[in-house]
C-alpha cells in the first residue's frame, strides 16, 4: 500500500502540472472504486481552476476554485501526469483532463482507492476529521507518544497502525522505525518510557523523511506520477529481509504476524 512517503512524493510530482491549471473534464471510466464515484462528480469538477495539491496522511487533497477532490491510492493505485491523447492502461479509472494538453490518471488494479468532492473544509470531511497527527507535523515528538501509550497493553508496532492515535506511518516504516529506536514490535505500547518513545518519535520521522527524499518505497505497485520506483527499498533494515543478515549485527532478521501484517525484526537489535 502506498504509504505517507510515497503520497508525500506523488504529491510533489503531479503539483506542478496542476497548480493553475483548468480541469476541462473529469472523465470516470470505472465509478466502482472504494465507495463508488459519485455520478455527479465530473459535473463539480468541469471548468474549475486548480489552485494547488495538499496531503493529509495518506489523502491528496487538489484544491480547486470551489472545493477540493479527495484522492486515496488505496492498496496498488497511482497518479500519472500523461498526454491526454495517449492511451489509456488498463485499470486506469479516473482521468482529469487539463487545459495544458496534460490529463491526471488515477490508475488502481484493485480498485480501493477512492476519490470525493466536497465544499466544505476537507479536514471535516469523514475520512478526515477522526485523523490523529502526523509524525513530520509540529507536536508529535517523545511527549505525545508517551502520553498515548500509557494505558495501553497492545503491542507498540499495532499502536503505530492505529490511524487514531498515530496517522501515516504504514506497515513498512513502522517496522523500520522500530528498529532505529532499538524497540521490539511486540513490546506493549504501555511499557515503553519517556526515553524509549522520545527515540521513537525521532525515529519515525527520520525514516519518513528519508524515504520522502528518495522517492518512497518500490516493493510490488507502487511508482512515482512520472511512472518511476521509488528507491527507500534499497535503504530498507528489516522489511521484507526475513532470515538476511541485519545490516548491523549480523543476526537474522525474524518475520512474525500482528494484526494479519508481517513484521520483521532483529532479535539482538531489538531486545
Amino acid at each position: 500500500m502506498p504509504e505517507l512517503p510515497e503520497v508525500e512524493t506523488t504529491r510533489r510530482g503531479i503539483e506542478p502540472h496542476l497548480r493553475g491549471r483548468v480541469l476541462l473534464e473529469c472523465r470516470v471510466h470505472e465509478p466502482r472504486l472504494r465507495w463508488r464515484v459519485a455520478a455527479s462528480l465530473p459535473a463539480q469538477l468541469a471548468g474549475q481552476a486548480v489552485r494547488g495539491v495538499g496531503r493529509r496522511a495518506k489523502y491528496l487533497l487538489i484544491a480547486l476554485e470551489r472545493g477540493t477532490l479527495i484522492l486515496h491510492l488505496g492498496m496498488s493505485g497511482s497518479v500519472r501526469v500523461m498526454p491526454t491523447g495517449s492511451a489509456r492502461l488498463a485499470h486506469d479509472h479516473l482521468e482529469l483532463l487539463l487545459d495544458s494538453g496534460q490529463a491526471l490518471r488515477l490508475n488502481d488494479p484493485r480498485r480501493f482507492g477512492s476519490a470525493h468532492y466536497t465544499e466544505q473544509d476537507p479536514g471535516k470531511h469523514p475520512l478526515l476529521a477522526q485523523l490523529a497527527p502526523e509524525p513530520l507535523e509540529p507536536g508529535f515528538d517523545g511527549a505525545y507518544l508517551h502520553a498515548i501509550t500509557r494505558q495501553r497493553r497492545v503491542a507498540i508496532k499495532q499502536l503505530l497502525l492505529n490511524g487514531r492515535l498515530v496517522t501515516g506511518v504504514g506497515n513498512i516504516y513502522a517496522s523500520e522505525a522500530l528498529f532505529r529506536a532499538r524497540i521490539r514490535p511486540r513490546r506493549a505500547a504501555r511499557a515503553l518510557s519517556l526515553a524509549d518513545c522520545q527515540r521513537l518519535a525521532g525515529a519515525i520521522r527520520r525514516v519518513l523523511a528519508s524515504a520522502i527524499r528518495s522517492g518512497g518505497t518500490t516493493l510490488r505497485d507502487y511508482v512515482g506520477a512520472d511512472g518511476t520506483p521509488g528507491y527507500f527499498s534499497q535503504k530498507l533494515y528489516v522489511y521484507e529481509r526475513a532470515g538476511k543478515p541485519c545490516r548491523r549485527c549480523a543476526t537474522p532478521i525474524r518475520q512474525i504476524t500482528q494484526g494479519a501484517r508481517s513484521t520483521y525484526y532483529c532479535p539482538q537489535c531489538q531486545p
